[in-house]
């Protein structure tokens, strides 16, 4: 079992601050008064941030803990900017709750962008050439060095420094032992030595611009057609290198679905390249943790095999 990055007891993932659907009703009904009667229930949990669906159209975020409260924040500052500018959906906070005596920290609340995560539906092989090429064209727009001078101001330049290789190799070793004692990973050499010669690597050369933050597989949302229908949790927005966004590329895509995520974006260099396939590995295995330890197992799937693509041609 992991710890808590202050070294206090518990998973990684653990909340700080519990908002049951209750509190959330009470919180939103307070401050916004056309919604007092709306119904609210759960719709999804993560590390940072829990998330409710009120009156079966806005979906408001409350932070778990409060190494999230920034994140909220740039989320409520970039996403208007941004959402006009990119090619896909994203959340556009329409209410904005302040922090308060019964509830200490912001949230916020924007229409539901009606997806299953990306994870949970595991669309085949097949079928994710089509979705990789849009997605590819989305970076592509997020990246546009213009974007820095419209929306980056205030924003902070990679914090958990997910553009540099050896960083991220580091972290991850810890993240497969503990796959390998939950018994849902066999070690792999290949994968042993890719972490060998990224731990030997560098920042990749290059201006930051505009990234995600966090891009991966459950941040990724399909619609019931199958078709991409938008990009979630921003609280990871930043400035930093291409290649922290580029990682779902490795992780998420493989062989023909790879080649059509990288034509809808454009040339990555090889330095690029590796700190991208880095982070795939890294965000792949701790995914994959937290699913094995949450009993999540389409997450965990979809993660494992998201090891496996990092590393692979």
């Amino acid at each position: 079992m992991t710890t808590r990055p202050d070294g206090s007891p518990g998973p990684e993932w653990a909340p700080e601050r519990e908002v049951t659907a209750d509190l959330a009703a009470a919180l939103i009904g307070r401050r916004f008064p056309g919604l007092r009667d709306a119904r609210v229930e759960r719709l999804a949990t993560g590390w940072d941030n829990t998330v409710f669906l009120v009156g079966g159209e806005w979906v408001f975020r409350f932070p778990r803990r409060a190494i999230a409260v920034p994140g909220i924040e740039r989320e409520m500052a970039a996403l208007p900017v941004l959402a006009p500018r990119l090619p896909l959906p994203v959340p556009v906070p329409r209410f904005a709750g302040e922090p308060s005596d019964d509830f200490p920290w912001p949230f916020w609340g924007a229409r539901m962008i009606l997806g299953r995560e990306f994870a949970d539906v595991r669309p085949p092989e097949r079928e994710r050439a089509a979705l990789a090429a849009g997605i590819g064209a989305f970076l592509r727009a997020l990246h546009d060095p213009a974007l820095v001078r419209e929306a980056g101001n205030g924003l902070p330049l990679d914090p958990l420094g997910r553009a540099d290789p050896a960083n991220r190799a580091a972290r991850t070793t810890g993240r497969l032992d503990a796959l390998a004692e939950l018994g849902v990973w066999k070690r792999d050499p290949a994968v042993d030595e890719f972490l060998a010669g990224a731990r030997r690597r560098g920042v990749p050369d290059g201006d930051p611009v505009i990234v995600h933050g966090d891009l991966h597989v459950r941040h990724l949302l399909l619609a019931p057609d199958g078709r991409i229908a938008g990009v979630i949790d921003w609280g990871d927005v930043c400035l930093a290198d291409p290649a922290v966004d580029l990682s779902l590329a490795y992780a998420g895509f493989g062989g023909a679905a790879r080649a059509a995520f990288l034509a809808g974006y454009g040339p990555v260099p090889p330095d690029r390249e590796a700190a991208a396939r880095t982070l795939a590995l890294n965000l792949s295995a701790t995914l994959a943790e937290y699913a094995a330890s949450t009993s999540r197992e389409a997450l965990l799937a979809e993660s494992l095999a998201g090891i496996a693509r990092a590393i692979a041609p």
